[in-house]
């Protein structure tokens, strides 16, 4: 796919609501990653431990988790515009919090309340996006991952640049940004048309009883385990200044963007997206114990190199949740994510604690463990898995407005 012509419209020639929701989701995204740099600074300046700061990440993705019950309840009842809002405004609420914090417990706090907010508003953005876009939804869609690739990637860059001054800057910055980003919507975004059917609470859960839609979750669980070590926990590793560290990862969240955008449905085609996943994993595994285990040099690249590859399994894993299951797409995504994002909360938890029990090498030990375990899934179900898999086109899974946080 050209990344400017999708064949049936451009993805620059859009409305203005299409633009300011595809704005504020680069700046969504951007929070995921935007504590990386800062999270030695943030461990000094609090006087807390790495396993302390590291449940930033825990109490942001247990929320997000458990907010998966709740998203399409919420926009299947007051609508897409309304529930985009009240996200952006609990994000710049909590964001503009965590910036005040006077502790370590008082920022998870605020972190848990913008996992909240960010669930709200990435799970709806492309819904609304597609409703919106000019040029049908394969341009509409291709904006929005490309939003989702700018802002993993910007995200530690821009907590660098403000966290070398102060490790709060890069709260209030966010929370600034994704005030903008409300006005923005708020002007120029008209109500969506609303679901035939409103969500319940249990849907999700539901469709989990489908066993590739469960399989796959599964797999994706013991994916986002390497995923989020690799993410949470290599910043001390790497023990480097804010902007040496930002540079990293934003080498790292540039090889994401663009083997999640334009390598990965290319490799599926030609490999087909169960072997592509399997063979994807074995080589995260064996990149994050090197990670582990190399120098420090060898730790800097490998780092930036998982980017490629944890990029080709968010899109991978992506279709196939969406793919398999003859449950409603944002019912299955909710599923999905749903199980998928505990694993987000565990490993920036339990990785410190490896670390305290063992030494430093052994939480990319587990990682590395993790990741083979989520390949052995996809090789134990592929025939639930198979058929549907292979049927799978780029772009298909997002088609009818699920949002791509599955990514």
């Amino acid at each position: 796919m050209d990344p400017i012509d999708t064949g049936s419209g451009s993805i620059l020639k859009q409305p203005k609501a299409v633009w300011a929701t595809a704005g504020a989701s680069v700046v969504a995204f951007m929070g995921i990653g935007l504590v990386d740099p800062i999270l030695p600074s943030i461990a000094e300046g609090l006087d807390a431990t790495a396993g302390q700061v590291s449940l930033l990440f825990t109490s942001y993705f247990l929320i997000t988790a458990l907010a998966m019950l709740v998203t399409g309840f919420v926009s299947s009842r007051i609508g897409g515009r309304k529930t985009l809002l009240l996200g952006l405004a609990l994000v710049v609420v909590f964001a503009g919090l965590s910036g005040t914090s006077g502790s370590v417990g008082e920022l998870v706090g605020f972190r848990a309340g913008w996992g909240l907010g960010n669930a709200l508003f990435v799970s709806t953005a492309l819904a609304v996006i597609v409703g919106a876009a000019a040029g049908g939804s394969a341009a509409a869609i291709l904006l929005y991952e490309s939003a989702l690739g700018l802002g993993m990637a910007c995200g530690p860059l821009v907590g660098a640049l403000l966290g070398d001054a102060s490790w709060r800057y890069p709260f209030f910055g966010t929370a600034v940004l994704m005030a903008v980003g409300f006005v923005c919507i708020a002007a120029f975004l008209k109500e969506q048309p609303r679901p035939a059917r409103k969500t319940s609470l249990l849907d999700p859960v539901r469709a989990l009883g489908h066993g590739g839609l469960a399989s796959t979750a599964v797999s994706a669980f013991f994916y986002n385990y390497t995923f989020f070590t690799v993410l949470a926990f290599t910043p001390f590793v790497l023990n480097m200044s804010p902007y040496r560290s930002g540079a990293v990862f934003f080498a790292w969240g540039v090889l994401l963007a663009v083997f999640s955008v334009v390598v990965a449905p290319r490799l599926q085609k030609r490999f087909g997206s169960l072997k592509v996943l399997g063979g994807s994993l074995v080589l995260l595994a064996a990149d994050v114990l090197v990670l582990g285990y190399g120098g420090h040099t060898a730790a800097v690249v490998c780092t930036v190199l998982s980017g490629a590859l944890i990029g080709v399994n968010n899109t991978v894993y992506t279709e196939l949740a969406l793919g398999v299951s003859d449950a409603p797409r944002p019912v299955a995504s909710a599923g999905y994510n749903f199980v998928r994002w505990f694993a987000a909360a565990a490993a920036p938890f339990f990785a410190p604690k490896i670390e305290e029990w063992s030494d430093v090498h052994m939480p990319f030990t587990v990682a590395a463990v993790s990741a083979v375990l989520g390949a052995l899934v996809v090789l134990v179900r592929r025939r639930s898995l198979t058929a549907e898999a292979e049927e799978l086109r780029p772009a298909h899974a997002t088609e009818d407005g699920v949002g791509v946080f599955a990514n």
